[in-house]
């Protein structure tokens, strides 16, 4: 029997929290095929199988924490199970006595039961909640489909979940379904309104003050679906610009990215009649950015500030994005430039492409440069692996699949851990300087800040003239145990 483990989702991450089998005893999993749900402090991610076979045994419940490498389900491998057919012993059969005379007719192996092709299992498979594809509402809006339709005919709560507002099998931390538990509801009653329909704990808060005073408690009506805005809402905040032609990446428009229309980046605070202060509780990944910020500010932190002429990669990526959007179905943007330039980079400056251990800096051969992603509950830092040999499309693509799946939550066990440098892209919310902290044990990390037209001083052949030029400042972080500042000066300047 095959033991399936508790993978690692990340470096800093001890444990896992099992939220949804998606297999069940006796269904045939094929290898590489999810599994199961895991849940962190930091991120939901699909688990695939190791092995190609039949799910024996569940080892670990759904809601159960376990640390990695714990064993969590045992598979019965197609190679052990054909050794099993061919054992007399296991397909049980009669002995071979004279007074059985009819053994010899009886098959010398059970039955084999009869196995669905793959995509029939898996269709046959009990499904996590799958999220529609997120489709664009009104212009500017970010409502899901299903949080729209929801908001247009809210369902009073009733009897027979089929009739509740909400999905039974909507995620949730541990947390969350304690809290359910602790208030006597399900998750059928309440409409989440996190990552692809998950309940938060503001969702089950609100909807418990709904019932209490009858009245719209955060935004939040009846069933815990948002009130809807009196004008569109802004596009929920993501690190990456949106993969579409109309990017929130900056233009070579005069005025800086984000400052015309820029999202809100922190949730909102109702405070009921009569209260002066509000105690918003911390979530699960809340409380994992928490822990990690400080280890994280443990080492010595420098920085290495500089501005840099876009003007060519502007005018570049005006020119290409039309012909690009309309060949490839996604927008062009500027950040895997930055990627690709920061990839080529570290293998001028192998120290930056590195982990800082205690017993020194530990070089990395592969290139894998994490790019943070902003989300609904917090910050999330998705790995693009091998990023030196990926082309600035292939960059592109697999930076707007990534974006895209963080507004629904759906991520890879691939996705995490084994990032060795990282880029930021602050500047679509129109910053110019932001000081950056090392997702440690990484030792470096990138800002890319909002391209702004500003006077700069051009030096041609008739002498200096002053020109209009869009501008970005980066700023590095630097692990000062590992690198100096100089150091740090040459890998910004080469990026």
């Amino acid at each position: 029997m095959a033991k399936v483990t508790m993978p690692q989702l990340g470096e800093s991450v001890a444990e896992g929290t099992i939220g949804k089998w998606l297999k069940q005893p006796g269904d045939t999993v094929e290898k590489y095929e999810p599994l199961v749900e895991v849940i962190t402090d930091k991120v939901n991610a699909e688990v695939p199988s190791p092995f190609a076979g039949v799910l024996k045994e569940i080892l670990v419940e759904e809601g159960a924490t376990v640390p990695n490498n714990a064993e969590i389900a045992v598979i019965e491998t197609a190679e052990e199970g054909a050794g099993a057919t061919d054992s007399p012993a296991a397909a049980g059969a009669a002995p071979t006595t004279a007074a059985a005379p009819k053994a010899e007719a009886a098959p010398t192996s059970a039955p084999t039961t009869e196995v669905a092709p793959d995509n029939g299992a898996r269709a046959s498979a009990p499904a996590s909640p799958e999220p529609a594809p997120v489709a664009q509402g009104p212009a500017g809006s970010d409502e899901r489909p299903e949080r729209a339709a929801a908001i247009a005919s809210p369902a009073a709560p009733t009897a027979v979940d089929g009739e509740l507002p909400g999905n039974a099998d909507a995620r949730m931390t541990p947390a969350v379904r304690r809290l359910l538990r602790e208030h006597g509801l399900t998750a059928a009653q309440i409409v989440g309104s996190g990552g692809g329909g998950r309940i938060t704990r503001e969702d089950v808060t609100n909807y418990v003050e709904t019932q209490r005073t009858g009245q719209s408690v955060g935004g939040q009506s009846l069933g815990g679906v948002a009130s809807p805005p009196a004008a569109p809402a802004p596009a929920a905040p993501s690190a990456l610009p949106a993969p579409s032609a109309a990017s929130a990446a900056p233009s070579a428009a005069p005025a800086s990215v984000g400052r015309a229309a820029r999202p809100s980046a922190v949730p909102s605070v109702s405070f009921p009649d009569g209260t002066d202060e509000v105690l918003i509780p911390m979530t699960q990944m809340r409380k994992g950015i928490a822990t990690q910020m400080t280890k994280a500010l443990l080492a010595p932190h420098a920085y290495v500030q500089m501005e840099v002429d876009v003007t060519r990669l502007v005018a570049f990526r005006e020119k290409a994005k039309r012909d690009y959007q309309a060949k490839e179905g996604i927008g062009l943007s500027f950040v895997p430039f930055v990627v690709k330039a920061s990839a080529e980079a570290l293998k001028r400056n192998p120290t930056f492409n590195a982990h800082w251990t205690d017993d020194g800096v530990l070089a990395k051969r592969r290139i894998n440069i994490g790019v943070a992603v902003a989300v609904d509950e917090g910050l999330i830092v998705p790995v693009i692996r091998d990023a030196d040999q990926l082309s600035i499309h292939g960059l592109n693509v697999a930076i707007a699949d990534v974006a895209s799946r963080a507004k629904i939550g759906k991520f890879k066990v691939d996705d995490f851990g084994g990032g060795t440098f990282t880029v930021d892209n602050t500047g679509y919310l129109g910053t110019n300087l932001v000081m950056p902290i090392l997702n440690v044990p990484e030792v470096g990390i990138v800002t890319m800040e909002a391209i702004t037209k500003r006077p700069v001083v051009v030096s041609t052949p008739d002498g200096d003239v002053i020109a209009i030029r869009p501008i970005m400042n980066m700023v590095l972080g630097v692990d000062h145990r590992a690198n100096d500042g100089a150091g740090g000066a040459a890998l910004l300047r080469d990026i």
